[in-house]
């Protein structure tokens, strides 16, 4: 299976409308113009303002568009909000199969598990990434919000590591070492963000990055 068609099949599993046609007609391409517009004015709230500071009133007014207007795509905030973790975790996934996919096929598969790490840390250095973790924290203490978004991470979690051995097939012989590389890369990276404003962007963060590529290639490498 090519590049392409993994990355097609992985996105539609977590959602299924992603390569559907653009609507034909003028008016429902500006239609969905404006939720999309809506939508990552959410994520930007999320990252400026905190979950709190993620409401209808503020998004209508950061992305200029009318109560009504906002009103006619969302009609609650949780409406909202559900759209955003939707999104937030789309773009997640995107963005790693997107990038390891470009670095592997010009650097060689040579280097996939030092390729597979950084790709990942960079994909967790988004903006979507940053309202994923804001949704995550307010989740523990918000039952409203827990009740739309653990649902959710736990089925991106479910599709993901029963999809990613389509996008890693050189560990098929040890799969549960894959499971666990894949459980190991997610701790450290948002862990290394959460303490980033504490450790810096140096010779820290960089060294742990290292740790983490060493100890996802071990796995890979033991027998």
């Amino acid at each position: 299976m090519s590049h392409r068609s993994i990355k097609e099949r992985m996105l539609s599993a977590i959602r299924p409308t992603h390569g559907d046609p653009p609507p034909a007609r003028w008016q429902q391409r500006k239609s969905a113009q404006t939720r999309q517009r809506l939508v990552d004015g959410g994520v930007q709230c999320l990252i400026q303002r905190g979950y709190a500071g993620l409401t209808t009133a503020a998004v209508a007014e950061l992305c200029e568009v009318s109560r009504g207007a906002m009103h006619h795509h969302f009609a609650t905030r949780l409406e909202l909000v559900g759209a955003v973790i939707e999104h937030v975790l789309y773009q997640r996934m995107h963005r790693f199969l997107e990038d390891y996919f470009t670095a592997l096929k010009r650097r060689g598969e040579e280097l996939l598990v030092e390729i597979a790490c950084e790709s990942h840390w960079q994909s967790v250095q988004t903006n979507e990434y940053a309202a994923y973790l804001e949704l995550t924290l307010a989740a523990r203490t918000d039952v409203e919000l827990a009740e739309l978004f653990n649902p959710a991470s736990r089925r991106y979690d479910q599709i993901w590591i029963g999809e990613m051995i389509e996008a890693f097939p050189q560990w098929k012989a040890h799969w549960d070492n894959l499971k666990l590389a894949n459980d190991v890369t997610l701790a450290l990276h948002m862990g290394m963000l959460l303490h980033r404003p504490v450790f810096g962007e140096g010779e820290r963060m960089a060294q742990l990055q290292q740790v983490a590529t060493r100890i996802v290639q071990s796995l890979y490498d033991a027998p």
